[in-house]
C-alpha cells in the first residue's frame, strides 16, 4: 500500500523502505542501524556488479546470438567503450537539462517538512523541459543533424554516465560532511563508507536552489530514455529505407506516453522515498544517470538488431494490453495522490478507509481494495506491453519485466513491515479485507 492514510489537512503515508525511526524534534540525524541490500559486503558487490550487468547487457543486446547466459562470442576492442566525444555530449545534455531546469516558468512546489521544521521549493517544470528538448530536437532534425547515429555511440555514452556517476558519487559524499547533522538521510548515515558512499548521505545536496537529487530523478535519464529510443527509430527507419517497423513504433510510443507521465505528474514525486527518505548516492545517481536511459531502452536496442515483424492483429491486442495497464497505473497514482492532498475532494471522500492509532486512515476501497499496490499492477502490465513487440524468441527484451517484478516484490514486502509497524492492528485489518499484494487472486 503506497502512502494511502491521510488526515485532514496532512496527507501522510506508508514508505517504500523502512525507516529509521527519530523522534519528530530531533535535530540531529542519528547512525543508522536497520541497514539494507546485505549492508556494507551487499552494496560493495552492488558497486560491481551494477555496471557490469548494465554493459554485460548492452554487449548482448548488439550480439548475433542475444543470449543472457553467454557473453557475445566477439567483444568490441577496449576503444569502443570510450569516446570524448561521448563524453562531452553527455555534458552538453545535463548542461542543457540543469539550464532548463533553472528556467522560472511553471509553479514551484513545497516538500515535505524537513527535521530542522523547514521545507524545500521544487521547480515543477519537468514537463515543459520536455516540450523544450522536443523543440529543440525538432529544429534540430530540420536542421540535418544525425541523431540516428546517436545509437553507435551508446557504449561510450554508457561508460560516461556510469564514471559521472561514479564521481558523483564521490563529490556528493565529501560534500556530505560539511552539511549539518538535520541534513543527513536516515538511512545513509551508518559510518560505513562504502554503505554510506552507495545509499548517499545528505538527504537533499543542493548547490543554491539547485537540487542535485531532484534534478536527476526525472530530467536527463527519463527524457534521454526517450532521446535514445527516437534515435534508435530513425536509424532503423533509415536502415529500412524511410519507415520504422511496426515493432519499433509502438515500443516508443509506448515508452514515450510512460516518460510524459512521469514528467506531467512530476509533483507526485515529492512524496516519495527517493525525495524525503533516500540520501543521495551512487544508487540513484548511477539509476538515473545510467541504468534509466541504457537498461530501459533495451526494446529498442534489441530491435534495432534483431527486426520482428508484427501483424496488425497483435499489435492491436498489444496496444489493448497496454491501455489496460496505463488505466490502472494512473487510476490507482491519481486516487492515491488526490487522498494525500485531499481526503474531502469529492472523488475520494466516499471512499471507505480504516481509521488507525495515529489518527491517519487507511484506504481500503476503490483501487486500493482491489489490491495493496495496484499502481505495481498496471506497471508490470505496461513493462510486458512493450516487451511484446520484440517478440517471444529472445529473454532479453523481458529482462525489464523480470528485473521489475523482482524489484517491486521487494519494496512491497518491506513496505508490509513498515506498515505493520507503524498501524499495528489497523495494518492486519486492511490485510484482511484486502489479502493480494499486487496480482488479484495470484499474489
Amino acid at each position: 500500500m503506497d502512502e494511502l492514510d491521510s488526515q485532514p489537512g496532512q496527507p501522510r503515508g506508508c514508505t517504500h523502505r523502512p525507516r529509521f525511526r527519530t523522534m519528530a524534534h530531533q535535530q540531529t540525524s542519528p547512525r543508522s542501524v536497520e541497514l539494507e541490500f546485505g549492508g556494507p559486503l551487499g552494496t560493495a558487490a552492488m558497486l560491481l556488479l551494477l555496471p557490469v550487468v548494465l554493459f554485460h547487457l548492452l554487449l548482448t543486446c548488439h550480439s548475433g546470438p542475444c543470449s543472457l547466459l553467454n557473453l557475445p562470442s566477439e567483444l568490441p576492442p577496449t576503444s569502443a567503450f570510450w569516446s570524448p566525444w561521448a563524453l562531452l555530449l553527455l555534458l552538453l545534455w545535463l548542461g542543457l537539462q540543469a539550464t532548463l531546469y533553472l528556467l522560472p516558468m511553471g509553479k514551484v512546489s513545497e516538500g515535505r517538512m524537513l527535521r530542522d521544521k523547514s521545507h524545500l521549493q521544487y521547480p515543477i517544470n519537468g514537463f515543459r523541459c520536455l516540450g523544450l528538448t522536443a523543440l529543440l530536437v525538432g529544429l534540430g532534425l530540420a536542421g540535418g543533424l544525425p541523431l540516428g547515429s546517436l545509437s553507435e555511440l551508446l557504449l561510450p555514452l554508457a561508460s560516461a554516465a556510469t564514471a559521472i556517476a561514479f564521481i558523483l558519487s564521490l563529490l556528493l559524499y565529501l560534500k556530505s560532511f560539511t552539511a549539518p547533522p538535520s541534513a543527513l538521510a536516515p538511512g545513509g548515515n551508518s559510518g560505513n563508507i562504502i554503505y554510506d558512499f552507495f545509499l548517499g548521505r545528505e538527504l537533499n545536496p543542493r548547490f543554491g536552489s539547485f537540487d542535485l537529487k531532484y534534478f536527476c530523478e526525472l530530467r536527463p535519464g527519463m527524457i534521454g530514455w526517450a532521446l535514445i529510443n527516437l534515435a534508435l527509430l530513425l536509424q532503423e527507419a533509415e536502415r529500412q529505407g524511410g519507415w520504422p517497423s511496426l515493432a519499433m513504433g509502438l515500443v516508443n510510443a509506448f515508452q514515450l506516453v510512460y516518460v510524459v507521465d512521469a514528467l506531467w505528474n512530476e509533483e507526485a514525486i515529492l512524496t516519495t522515498m527517493d525525495i524525503i527518505h533516500d540520501g543521495f548516492g551512487f544508487m540513484l545517481a548511477f539509476g538515473d544517470l545510467a541504468w534509466v536511459p541504457f537498461i530501459y531502452s533495451l526494446q529498442a536496442q534489441f530491435l534495432l538488431n534483431h527486426p520482428q515483424s508484427l501483424e496488425l492483429p497483435v499489435a492491436g491486442a498489444i496496444c489493448l494490453l497496454f491501455a489496460i495497464g496505463y488505466f490502472i497505473f494512473r487510476g490507482a497514482n491519481t486516487q492515491k495522490n488526490t487522498f494525500r492532498r485531499d481526503p474531502t475532494d469529492p472523488s475520494v471522500a466516499g471512499l471507505e478507509t480504516i481509521p488507525t492509532a495515529t489518527g491517519r486512515r487507511l484506504l481500503v476501497s476503490g483501487w486500493w481494495g482491489m489490491v495493496r499496490h495496484p499502481n505495481y499492477l498496471g506497471d508490470l502490465i505496461m513493462a510486458l506491453a512493450w516487451s511484446l513487440p520484440c517478440g517471444v524468441t529472445h529473454l532479453l527484451p523481458y529482462f525489464y519485466v523480470v528485473y521489475f517484478t523482482i524489484l517491486l516484490v521487494h519494496r512491497e514486502d518491506r513496505d508490509e513491515r513498515q506498515c505493520l509497524q507503524k498501524y499495528g492492528l489497523a495494518w492486519r485489518e486492511y490485510c484482511a479485507r484486502v489479502p493480494y499484494r499486487i496480482v488479484p487472486y495470484v499474489y
